[in-house]
């Protein structure tokens, strides 16, 4: 050990006397719960660089040093106290993927960028532990270093003023009143997924945590953790082996204030990016960018640009009254198999800033929200585990196979849309979890492919056969329907392009076994890429940089003449659309009427965030009418190629015009029955017929009125009321 390892506490008191006397009165004013001091390590490092570096080789005792100068700084000024010091914010230097952490990393001070996926309860630990001798009655201090085992006095200590009696002879019990507890917690982390080797599991850590540091961390969070590795005897059939298990003890952590950092955009990087949003055409490029080896011809293009406008998101707010008003945008795809849905998604996933690919039908434990697992720790407790939408915090989660999720997640997905958060009550633990990213999902109709009505067909209809309840439809700002259909002039594109594509892609052996600079490599140097058909793309790589760049720095806000466009829309679409089928209605009772509702409120907010989104795409601090009318151009398209004539169909998954038919031909059953005492079936028709109602749509409600009991079958084909 160096000499200022020796001379810590010397040190210390000048350090603290000096520089930080501010902080060290406020201590004493008793201010906080937990009494601590921070101190920033660039701090000590321009008081005396030659500790600061010490600090980093020998944390252990150098900080037992600093927490006790501290305590006695204290007491000499009348205040008993026992405060802790907490380095943080260490240089880079010490900064190690947690995978690479071993032998020459042990008691040593090291920062890990980690998500924390799991907590224990609080457990009192004893720091300092009191033993009373039973012959005597001497009390013996022993400080307890390890958090697995219990250290016992051998003797009672005769230089003390003990009686020297050694452990057969004598007896020492825990007094636990004079003994100092300390609140422990266990966490688990693991490496951040943009740091995970391809085809690599995430590696986990056991974390203690200690004192003020103590239910500050959440499931699903991103922390810089600035730990020692400490080393404990793995113990197999109650005998220790030579292989060691490494846990971590937490000094201090830092939060992430700002998102995204773990994308690194230099100047050069900063200025491209400004060159590239002044581009005329920067929408149509970023669309040709995201996923160029799929032909997006006729609605695949329109898909791509509404994943364009989600990759950027609109802006999440907190209002006045503490509520809090989404900014991320969810898409659904619905479509038949083979039209890319997964090749989109993976791409999404893949580009997007913290962005994660789930499959519904895959994930098991703690799914797509949230479960309490057992046993996390080793103590047979409950302990809370995040999952896919919390992990995902402030990023993009891709799932595919949408439609076969867990019953358990349908129901928490809601919340975790809307409200972007996971409320978990399992297993004795109550807990809310931030969800806080855009979801893109892909469902898959539950017979194959979708069956086939018209060019429109409604997409609530689609959305019944994927088996998924209505209103989770309401959760989506967009929803796509991709069908597969026989287009001769497309199929002929189409088909060119697998064709081109899949025969210049290079062979996957070749180049793991090459070792000389491919062009891939190049492709990674420069920004932008021309594609054989002469087209310009942007680089993946380049591509995240700027929507990293544009989420961290750019939060438009809409001007008047913007918020003026969306109102008149809506307003418009209320009004128009507002009125029923004369035909239909004629006979209805006044009791029995539907309103066709075109648009809602929550379409409305779909449109601010639709128009942020494209102003943070051009770096604009402030969204205009242009703006504002390409979003109105993407929720128009989606709106008609899905076939939704009014927004109740996608909360209830009953159309307007079946509702009013319903209610329709029920008020010609009952006028019948009241004129003649029972209503023949073709009496039925012939009445149904000048409403433009159809023979099939009368025998649908009829049987359903004979299910439901309303109705009974008094001869053939003639009904009557039961009464």
């Amino acid at each position: 050990m160096t000499m200022a390892a020796h001379d810590a506490s010397a040190r210390w008191r000048t350090f603290l006397e000096e520089a930080k006397e501010t902080e060290v009165m406020t201590l004493l004013s008793r201010q906080s719960n937990f009494p601590f001091l921070s101190i920033p390590f660039h701090e000590l490092q321009t008081f005396d660089p030659d500790f600061a570096e010490d600090v980093l080789q020998y944390p252990k005792q150098i900080l037992s040093a600093g927490s006790k100068t501290l305590m006695e700084i204290c007491r000499e000024r009348g205040e008993e106290i026992d405060a802790l010091l907490r380095v943080g914010e260490l240089p880079g230097d010490t900064r190690k993927p947690l995978r690479d952490i071993g032998s020459s990393d042990i008691d040593k001070l090291r920062s890990v960028d980690v998500i924390v996926t799991k907590i224990s309860e609080i457990k009192p630990r004893i720091h300092r532990a009191v033993f009373k001798c039973e012959s005597c009655g001497h009390d013996v201090e022993i400080d307890q270093q390890n958090e697995r085992e219990l250290k016992e006095p051998l003797s009672c200590p005769q230089s003390m003023g003990g009686c020297g009696s050694s452990k057969p002879q004598t007896r020492f019990d825990l007094v636990l009143l004079s003994s100092r507890m300390v609140n422990n917690q266990w966490i688990e982390i693991q490496e951040q997924p943009e740091y995970v080797p391809s085809g690599a599991q995430p590696r986990r850590g056991m974390v203690l945590i200690e004192g003020d540091q103590v239910n500050k961390h959440l499931p699903g969070e991103r922390i810089t953790a600035n730990v020692i590795p400490v080393v404990r005897s793995e113990i197999r059939n109650r005998k220790k082996t030579p292989m060691f298990d490494v846990i971590f003890h937490l000094i201090s952590s830092e939060h992430e204030s700002t998102p995204f950092t773990e994308i690194s955009i230099d100047e050069e990087d900063s200025d491209r990016i400004l060159e590239v949003s002044k581009r005329d055409d920067l929408m149509a490029l970023i669309q040709r960018s995201i996923a160029p080896s799929i032909f997006a011809t006729g609605i695949l293009g329109h898909v791509k640009r509404s994943l364009a406008l989600q990759l950027f998101g609109g802006v999440s707010r907190r209002l006045n009254d503490k509520t809090r008003s989404r900014g991320d945008i969810h898409i659904l795809l619905m479509g038949d198999p083979g039209v890319a849905k997964s090749q989109l998604l993976t791409f999404i996933s893949a580009l997007s800033p913290r962005g994660r690919f789930a499959t519904g039908g895959g994930v098991s434990g703690a799914g797509l929200t949230a479960a309490a697992v057992r046993d996390a720790f080793g103590d047979g407790r409950f302990a809370l585990e995040a999952g896919v939408l919390p992990l995902s915090d402030r990023g993009l989660a891709a799932i595919d196979e949408f439609d076969k999720i867990s019953t358990e997640d349908r129901r928490m997905m809601h919340p975790a849309m809307e409200q972007q958060k996971v409320h978990v009550a399992k297993g004795g633990i109550t807990a809310t979890l931030h969800s806080r990213c855009a979801i893109l999902a892909a469902a898959n109709p539950k017979d194959g492919r979708f069956s086939k009505r018209g060019p429109n067909q409604s997409v609530m209809r689609s959305f019944q056969e994927t088996g998924l309840p209505p209103p989770l439809a309401s959760r989506f700002d967009i929803i796509w329907m991709i069908r597969d259909e026989v287009i001769l002039h497309d199929d002929e594109k189409i088909a060119r392009h697998i064709l081109d594509n899949r025969t210049s892609g290079k062979s996957e052996s070749i180049m793991e076994n090459s070792i000389e600079l491919g062009p891939t490599d190049l492709e990674e140097e420069s920004f932008m890429v021309t594609s054989d058909n002469g087209e310009e793309h942007l680089t993946q790589n380049f591509l995240r940089k700027y929507i990293a760049f544009a989420k961290r720095t750019i939060h438009p806000q809409l001007d008047e003449e913007s918020k003026s466009v969306i109102l008149k829309y809506y307003t418009e679409e209320r009004q128009s659309f507002g009125r029923e089928d004369q035909s239909a209605s004629q006979y209805e009772s006044d009791q029995g009427k539907d309103t066709v509702i075109p648009i809602t409120a929550r379409a409305l907010e779909a449109l601010i965030r639709l128009t942020e989104a494209h102003a943070r795409m051009h770096l604009q601090e402030v969204a205009t009418v242009k703006n504002a009318n390409v979003a109105l151009a993407v929720f128009r398209h989606w709106r008609e190629e899905s076939g939704i004539e009014d927004e109740s169909e996608l909360h209830s998954g009953v159309s307007v015009r079946a509702r009013s038919n319903n209610s329709a031909i029920m008020n010609i059953v009952r006028d019948l029955c009241s004129e003649k005492g029972e209503a023949s079936l073709v009496e039925i028709y012939n009445l149904a017929l000048p409403r433009k109602i159809s023979e099939d749509e009368v025998n649908r409600v009829v049987s359903k009125m004979l299910q439901n009991g309303e109705l009974f079958e008094s001869s053939t084909d003639k009904y009557r009321f039961a009464r």
